[in-house]
């Protein structure tokens, strides 16, 4: 992640009342690294998560009745770049197409939120069939973990 891209995330999180989401199915590598992130954020009055897995068009009700300021959506996505490449960006600056554990593309679903939506994207390794997530993402992962909750 770029500093300048992860500088504007770390004000959001100074000021903004913020829902992380989880995106992702666990049983394919590193497609889980959404919901693995959202897992060990750790929670305060600000901060809050909601893990969803592959269904996020069934949580847009509950979402939206949390109704943070600021509503980020974490994802394995293919940014055509280096494993462990994460990337932070307003949703409507991201691709309009749908991934194969998803039923709809998280722009399309983000047009049903009220709030300002973001994507935190972690580039895979490795999406096959398996429960482990590959070495590289899971190292990018964390560094954006012991920053998130400093």
């Amino acid at each position: 992640m770029n500093e300048n891209t992860f500088s504007k995330l770390l004000r959001l999180l100074k000021i903004k009342k913020i829902l992380f989401v989880g995106i992702g199915n666990a049983l394919k590598s590193d497609d889980g690294i959404g919901i693995y992130i959202c897992k060990n954020i750790k929670k305060t009055n600000k901060i809050n998560t909601l893990i969803v897995e592959s269904g996020i068009e069934k949580f847009v009700g509950k979402i939206n009745s949390i109704d943070p300021e600021i509503l980020i959506l974490v994802d394995c996505t293919d940014f055509s770049k280096e494993p462990g490449f994460i990337d932070f960006l307003p949703i409507e600056k991201v691709q309009d197409f749908t991934v194969n554990t998803h039923t709809i593309s998280v722009k399309r679903i983000s047009e049903f939120f009220k709030m300002k939506t973001y994507l935190l994207g972690v580039q895979p390794e490795n999406v096959k069939f398996g429960e482990i997530i590959s070495i590289c993402v899971l190292n990018s992962a964390e560094i954006l973990l012991r920053k998130i909750n400093k």
